[in-house]
Order: C-alpha cells, then sequence, then structure tokens
C-alpha cells in the first residue's frame, strides 16, 4: 500500500485524549486507508490498514462489554 498520502494528511488524537496531552494514537484519515502512530513518536514507526478494517475496528470496540 502506497503510506505517501500520509504525508500530506492531517494527524489527529481523539477528542478524549486526557488533557490534551502527547500520550495517545493518532490517526490520519484518508479516502483509502487509515494511519496509525504512537503520538509520542510522530517520526517513528506507524501502521496504515484499510478503511473497512479501521471501520470494523471501531466498531467493536464501541460495542464491546465493559469488563467487570
Amino acid at each position: 500500500m502506497n503510506r505517501a498520502f500520509l504525508t500530506s494528511t492531517t494527524w489527529r488524537k481523539s477528542s478524549r485524549s486526557l488533557n490534551g496531552n502527547a500520550e495517545c494514537v493518532e490517526v490520519a484519515l484518508a479516502s483509502h486507508a487509515v494511519g496509525i502512530r504512537d503520538s509520542k513518536d510522530p517520526c517513528g514507526p506507524f501502521l496504515v490498514v484499510t478503511v473497512a478494517a479501521w471501520t470494523a475496528f471501531i466498531d467493536r470496540v464501541k460495542h464491546a462489554s465493559p469488563r467487570p
């Protein structure tokens, strides 16, 4: 998969990030893929997944049962 789209895409953190600090995951959304990286290491490694995979992941997280 071509990762060049990540250079021109805005990375963003969750709105639920505690106090806006840099200790969270950032995502870069594009029409064909999603980039995922550690906000503490923006020049470090990152993952690229399909939009379908990201959507399935988010859906699963939203509907997961809380642990006791």
